[in-house]
């Protein structure tokens, strides 16, 4: 499977901190390197590929660098970066993985792609209980309720590509979890101290 990583949005909401938002470093690590070791280590995965932009220079200077396939993109908006990116990939269906998931695993995304059945799901999200996210002590901005209980999208989704290209409507499965690995997406000065305060710990 086809794996593509977000990392060319505009951060705004980490402020004017002088730093790309997938370059901050959490465990003395950069966040994007923590999510492109996660899943290149998978063996799941054959092609990894990051989308960066013009609001992420530095972040694409640094991936290359290492050897990281990327796609500049426009950066204008996440559906316009991801059109742009499955028009050069290959297969039926890709992983898409934010960019500021530093606490994830290659356990986590590799149960992920072992739960999704392509041949009769179209796309597949990891969703995290809302306790589990408040409990972390960041409060969701957005929740969604599926079998009597909240959930948070983790940003971590399969995608049909061809269908997702034709601007199809793809019905969505919800894969349930309350890992903390899928909780802590780093989008603001806080949220980025508390994925540093596990590294401490």
């Amino acid at each position: 499977m086809e794996a593509l990583i977000n990392a060319g949005g505009k951060g705004s909401r980490m402020g004017r901190c002088g730093i790309e938002k997938p370059m901050q470093k959490v465990g003395g690590v950069p966040v994007v390197q923590r999510v492109v070791d996660a899943l290149s280590a998978s063996s799941h995965i054959d092609r990894l590929l990051v989308s960066v932009s013009d609001n992420t220079i530095e972040t694409e200077r640094y991936l290359n660098g290492m050897g990281v396939e990327t796609i500049r993109t426009s950066g204008e908006s996440f559906m316009d970066d991801l059109h742009q990116a499955f028009e050069v990939m290959e297969g039926d269906h890709v992983l898409t993985c934010p960019s500021d998931l530093p606490l994830l695993t290659t356990e986590v995304v590799d149960t992920f792609i072992e739960y999704f059945a392509p041949s009769v799901m179209e796309s597949a999200i990891a969703v995290v209980d809302e306790d589990t996210v408040r409990r972390t002590g960041i409060i969701p901005s957005y929740t969604r309720e599926y079998h009597g209980k909240s959930w948070v999208l983790s940003g971590l989704c399969i995608m049909n590509r061809p269908r997702t290209l034709a601007g199809d409507y793809l019905e969505e499965y919800l894969f349930e979890t309350n890992w903390v690995e899928l909780s802590v997406n780093v989008n603001t000065p806080m949220e980025l101290d508390l994925a540093r305060s596990y590294f401490r710990e």
